[in-house]
C-alpha cells in the first residue's frame, strides 16, 4: 500500500507540473509589457540637464524639468509637459536661446512642437515670441500659422505665420498686422 500511495502521489505531482508548465503562453513583448501601463510613458525622467556634442564641440544644452517617453508607441515621441529651456551653439559658438511652456518631439518626423510662452532669441538679439512654434530638423526650418511678434534691432512687427531657416537669415512674418521701426 506504502508503495501505490507513492506512486499515485508522483503521478498526480507530474500531471500538475506539466499541467502548469504547458498553461504558460505569455508572448515575449506580453512580459516585456510587465510593469509598463497601457498608454503611459516607457520613463519618464526629471530634472533634465542634457549636453549634446559634436565632434567634441559643444552644440546645444537643454534643460527641463520633466520629460515622459513614449517610444514604447507605434508613432513614437517625447513629452516635456512642463517646458524647455535650449540654448544652441552655432559655429563660430554664438548663442541662441528656445523656452517654451511646453514641447514635444515626434521621433519619426523629426518634427519639435513648441508650445506656450515660446520665446527664441538669437544671438544677435532677434526675438520670436509665439504661442506655438514648429522646427524641422530635417529641413532645418522654423515655422508656425499663429499669431507672433518679431524684434530686431530695427523694428518689432506682428503678424500671423512666421518662416525662417534656423539662422535667421531669411526671417519672414507672414500677414504682416503691424510694423513699428525703432530709432536709435
Amino acid at each position: 500500500m506504502d508503495k501505490t500511495f507513492k506512486y499515485i502521489l508522483l503521478n498526480i505531482v507530474t500531471v500538475f507540473a506539466v499541467t502548469l508548465f504547458f498553461s504558460c503562453t505569455n508572448s515575449l513583448k506580453e512580459v516585456q509589457s510587465i510593469g509598463v501601463s497601457k498608454g503611459g510613458p516607457a520613463s519618464i525622467a526629471e530634472n533634465i540637464n542634457t549636453k549634446y556634442t559634436d565632434s567634441g564641440k559643444l552644440t546645444s544644452v537643454l534643460v527641463s524639468p520633466k520629460m515622459f517617453d513614449y517610444s514604447n508607441r507605434e508613432f513614437a515621441f517625447y513629452e516635456f509637459p512642463e517646458g524647455v529651456n535650449l540654448t544652441l551653439y552655432d559655429k563660430d559658438n554664438n548663442k541662441s536661446t528656445v523656452v517654451s511652456d511646453y514641447a514635444i518631439v515626434y521621433n519619426e518626423t523629426d518634427l519639435i512642437d513648441l508650445q506656450g510662452n515660446v520665446v527664441l532669441t538669437t544671438h544677435a538679439n532677434d526675438t520670436l515670441f509665439a504661442e506655438q512654434l514648429f522646427y524641422d530638423q530635417k529641413t532645418e526650418w522654423l515655422f508656425t500659422n499663429q499669431p507672433v511678434k518679431f524684434r530686431t534691432s530695427e523694428y518689432i512687427t506682428d503678424g500671423n505665420g512666421f518662416d525662417s531657416n534656423k539662422n535667421f537669415t531669411n526671417a519672414q512674418v507672414l500677414e504682416v498686422t503691424g510694423r513699428i521701426y525703432i530709432d536709435e
